[in-house]
């Protein structure tokens, strides 16, 4: 073989095992990250990484003739630049909250229960009659800013003659960040009983959006919270409970997922401290609380591209050219810890099933005909709550049923008013408790 030929050969070989070599370290000190739940910022598992990479470098050098023996420690220097970018923030680790919205007032009210929560309040307009009954609104994430788009349709409420609230649940927003370990699915349901309370006007009604109308679900099944609620309006609820969470099943007709243009604008995930923090977070190898990134710097950190496919779920398969923009970059804000350690709270808990069939709220649960939700979930709550007098199945719609699309707002609006004033239904009461089999194993 020509002498250039072997020459290329060894060179070949010898960029492989130092390809190798970063490559292990990169594992290591990953498998390190975990291990350590990425304490000190990363930086423990960055120093006990780089001394153990360096310590075997030396071994390695020591039979090497003098001119080479720190070529083993290259693959370390490039391994250890690469994975330090994980250690080190790109963005403020202090909180740093939206501006305020130019058309709505931010209050903040500090509840009984120690969260401190950001509140919004729509009066009643319009030249109809007015409604006694204040009306809350609890939006889904479950730690996420209210998007623009919730409050357009909020105001739209109003406008029908309804005394609209709404708060951000804590640490989502423009509300206070609690510590980790209070963010639990008992804590929200504590938050809302005391925000009725705290209200002052007796007895309310309210609406629940995805993960809120899970929340409400819950409060529903709590004594002391319900006898604060008039009626519940829960829509595309999550699931209620650790046994219902555990259900298999179908969704709902089919969303835009997978057809829709990709979100534009920055990502955090394309930072590797970001990309490596909320990755090993969405697999269960980091905690919510892990010690790699602060609360506060991925509240900060995460954007709306972030999402990802997770928006487009929420509308039809018709509408994936043409879904609107949810929220503006100033004001979107979403907690992946936070939402994270929520969620598995529920996936935690024992059934509810016995205290929800105690409930006496009247309810109404709405569904969506493209719903990106595991339709067990939804008729597990009709099924289970004796008191929810009628279900309605929203044609036409994806998860995110007031969108601002074809007149899908007011729409929506006609169903929650109707059962909020005990009017008949709009649509049909579809599917009834005798027609969930029915409508499951029609695959609707």
């Amino acid at each position: 073989m020509p002498t250039f030929a072997l020459r290329s050969l060894r060179l070949i070989g010898r960029l492989l095992a130092a390809l190798a070599a970063v490559m292990a370290a990169t594992v290591l000190f990953l498998v390190s990250i975990v291990l350590t739940d990425g304490a000190a910022s990363g930086f423990a598992a960055w120093a006990a990484t780089l001394a153990l990479a360096l310590a075997v470098a030396f071994w390695r050098s020591r039979r090497r003739a003098r001119a080479a023996r720190l070529v083993p420690f290259v693959p370390v220097l490039v391994a250890a630049a690469l994975t330090v970018t994980v250690c080190v923030p790109t963005v403020s680790t202090t909180r740093r909250l939206p501006p305020d919205l130019p058309f709505v007032a931010t209050d903040h009210w500090s509840l009984s229960t120690g969260s401190r929560v950001a509140v919004y309040h729509y009066p009643p307009t319009g030249s109809g009659p007015r409604h006694p009954i204040p009306l809350v609104y609890l939006n889904g994430g479950p730690v996420r800013g209210i998007s623009v788009l919730d409050h357009r349709f909020l105001r739209l409420l109003a406008g029908r003659g309804y005394d609209v609230y709404t708060y951000e649940q804590a640490g989502g927003g423009r509300s206070d960040l609690l510590p980790m370990g209070e963010y639990t699915i008992s804590r929200s349901v504590r938050d809302l009983g005391a925000f009725v309370q705290r209200l002052g006007k007796g007895k309310a009604d309210v609406l629940g959006f995805s993960s809120g109308g899970a929340l409400l679900t819950r409060a529903l099944a709590e004594p002391s919270v319900a006898a604060r609620l008039h009626r519940a309006v829960v829509a595309e609820p999550g699931p209620m409970d650790g046994p219902t969470a555990k259900l298999g099943g179908h969704k709902g007709r089919p969303s835009a997922r997978g057809l829709a243009p990709a979100m534009t604008g920055p990502r955090s995930t394309r930072v590797p401290r970001y990309a490596v923090t909320f990755g090993l977070m969405r697999l269960g190898l980091l905690s919510p609380g892990t010690g790699l990134v602060g609360q506060a710097e991925g509240v900060n950190a995460f954007t709306a591209a972030d999402l990802g496919s997770d928006t487009a779920s929420a509308y039809c398969a018709r509408d994936a050219h043409r879904i609107p923009t949810e929220d503006t970059a100033d004001n979107f804000s979403f907690s992946a810890a936070a939402s994270l350690h929520i969620q598995q709270t529920v996936k935690d808990s024992p059934s509810i099933a016995p205290q929800l069939r105690r409930s006496k709220t009247p309810a109404m649960l709405m569904i969506a005909e493209c719903s990106s939700q595991i339709r067990q979930w939804e008729t597990t709550v009709l099924a289970t709550d004796l008191a929810v007098q009628r279900t309605q199945y929203m044609p036409g719609v994806g998860h995110h049923m007031w969108n601002g699309l074809d007149g899908d707002n007011d729409r929506a609006a006609a169903v929650i008013t109707a059962f909020l004033q005990d009017r008949p239904a709009p649509l049909p009461n579809y599917p009834t408790r005798e027609q969930i089999p029915a409508f499951l194993s029609e695959g609707r």
